[in-house]
């Protein structure tokens, strides 16, 4: 996977050092500033090589990227027992969660390359979640990306949404992301007014678009699915050029 070139981005939050990266946009492309800025939450395992990878890809295609670092000094964890804590804690202070996606927001809007482009958020599996509640509780930006949220993770409380369009990329067979889940999601947007596009790849469980589901011990709950991570990163991609276009 292509990795990304870039700056490191030092930011606080309630006394964690928190170390984002900017990766700006490459060749002709970058000349194109009405192309949508991008603000990439990670996965469960940290601001690692598949979520700096997908920057590169879309800085490749003129988008700037701000990778946040959700866990603080820029912690990869690499197993459930140290991911399970992780998540649980954030889980239990949204504030605490959501001041730290905000962190990286502020971040971001310091960093030049972003000044006057639409923004947008992309997350996956828990990065996914993330954007999905900042959205929930006020986030004003132009769209959200979430690729195999956990559907698991949300409060049902919407009743101060932010704005933006919303595109969501989950597996049909997803644990985390049921039928019931996604029912009341798309209930929740409808009634918040914002516009959404559920995308739903039959024979698909969750994680579907990681290199660390590809010899999943449980492909029940999550395994990759090449085909599916090749559809959602061209929604994902069509997406972001939506919010690109000028308005008409």
């Amino acid at each position: 996977m292509t990795q990304a070139a870039g700056r490191d981005v030092e930011y606080q939050h309630e006394g964690t050092r928190m170390r984002g990266l900017v990766v700006p946009p490459r060749g002709g492309a970058a000349a194109d500033t009405s192309a949508a800025a991008v603000l990439l939450i990670h996965d469960a395992f940290g601001l690692g090589e598949e979520m700096t990878g997908h920057a590169a890809r879309l800085a490749e295609a003129g988008h700037p990227v701000f990778l946040a670092d959700v866990w603080g000094e820029r912690a990869t964890p690499s197993s459930a027992a140290e991911i399970g804590p992780l998540i649980g804690a954030m889980a239990r202070d949204r504030d605490r969660w959501l001041g730290r996606i905000a962190a990286a927001h502020a971040a971001l809007d310091a960093q030049p390359e972003f000044t006057g482009r639409p923004l947008a958020l992309l997350g996956y599996c828990f990065g996914g979640s993330s954007a999905l509640e900042y959205l929930r509780t006020g986030a004003d930006v132009a769209g959200v990306a979430a690729v195999h949220p956990g559907l698991d993770l949300l409060e049902q409380d919407w009743s101060t949404p932010g704005s933006g369009s919303v595109l969501l990329m989950i597996g049909a067979d997803d644990p985390m992301a049921t039928p019931g889940m996604r029912e009341q999601l798309e209930k929740h947007l409808s009634g918040a007014g914002l516009d959404h596009q559920f995308h739903l790849c039959s024979g698909t469980t969750h994680a579907f678009t990681s290199a660390k589901a590809v010899a999943s011990p449980d492909p029940e709950v999550f395994a990759h699915n090449p085909r599916s991570a090749a559809r959602a990163w061209a929604a994902t991609t069509g997406f972001l050029a939506e919010l690109s276009a000028p308005a008409s």
